[in-house]
């Protein structure tokens, strides 16, 4: 299976630089695990648009991800806490 580029959108890559460190810490190895497992059996497809975001749980935290598989990367376009991420 190949190695996944991880990509954060703006807003994601904000939002994790402002996420205190510990918290930080655990969502940065979640996001390297999704390096070798994109889909990993956790991960919830969200119904919506736009289609194809999955999402995955850190604690009280969501990354919401869509997977590109012809370019071999999982683009990150959400990361936020569970009372607040899906208000988008």
């Amino acid at each position: 299976m190949p190695r996944y580029e991880i990509a954060l959108a703006p807003a994601a890559a904000r939002a994790l630089r402002k996420l205190d460190p510990p918290v930080a810490r655990r969502v940065a190895r979640r996001l390297d695990r999704l390096r070798h497992d994109p889909r990993p059996a956790d991960a919830r497809l969200l119904h919506g648009d736009p289609p194809g975001l999955l999402r995955i749980r850190t604690g009280d935290w969501r990354v919401v991800y869509r997977v590109d598989d012809g370019r071999v990367t999982v683009l990150v376009v959400a990361i936020g806490h569970r009372s607040r991420i899906y208000r988008r």
